[in-house]
């Protein structure tokens, strides 16, 4: 992660991966966090993120992160009855540009080629609201929708949650509306995607863009 001229942005690989390159030779970190409500681009803030790590076509389930965040607000009954996340468990947890520093540390050490969550537009508004809290803007961001994948192999399935896509496909399901438990939903989700993905003939960073191009996101605000 670096700063430059009030902007911030995490060391991604895609802009120098060969479109070449074979999806069982990228590193995908899967990314999920929780807030205090749905309005992240006004009063609502980020309060946990959690990530897993993804390489060979493989999560990497003993290799994770998480970290609440101090909202610097009350988080109301029905968010802890969610989330299980109280004011007390967030009272001494870093503030969001500390946390989100670390997070983009973990990033960039597994030299990740981009982000990669369900709804993930949702998560990435909620990380950049947060910078725009400390007048920093967030660049070169990019990232891959679970959504939009499945939406490519199985454009028949029209659902937003998370845990029914993972029923409908087979995989692992975590514990539900926990940053990490989510993204480790997701990983095992999103593995499954790629198989399916292979299975067409599909094999490469550059085939996996082509499918997704509509729906890639590169945020640069």
């Amino acid at each position: 992660m670096f700063f430059r001229r009030n902007s911030v942005s995490c060391t991604l690989k895609y802009e120098t991966i060969p479109l070449s390159t074979p999806l069982e030779h990228l590193n995908f970190v899967v990314f999920d966090t929780e807030t205090t409500g749905f309005q992240v681009a006004a009063s609502d803030r980020m309060i946990e993120i959690g990530a897993v790590p993804i390489k060979g076509l493989e999560v990497v389930d003993f290799d994770t992160f998480q970290t609440y965040v101090n909202p610097n607000q009350p988080i109301s009954q029905k968010i802890t009855d969610l989330t299980s996340i109280s004011n007390e468990i967030v009272k001494d947890a870093p503030q969001a540009v500390e946390a989100m520093m670390s997070f983009f540390d973990f990033v960039e050490s597994r030299e990740t080629v981009c982000l990669v969550g369900h709804y993930i537009g949702f998560d990435a508004l909620a990380l950049k609201s947060e910078f725009k809290r400390q007048n920093l803007t967030l660049k070169n961001f990019l990232t891959i929708d679970t959504l939009d994948l499945i939406g490519y192999i199985a454009p028949s399935y029209d659902m937003r949650d998370l845990e029914r896509y993972a029923m409908v496909f087979g995989t692992r399901i975590y514990d539900r509306h926990s940053a990490l438990g989510d993204a480790l939903t997701t990983a095992y989700l999103f593995i499954e995607l790629l198989r399916l993905f292979k299975e067409r003939g599909l094999s490469t960073w550059g085939e996996l863009i082509k499918a997704t191009d509509s729906q890639m996101r590169s945020l640069q605000f």
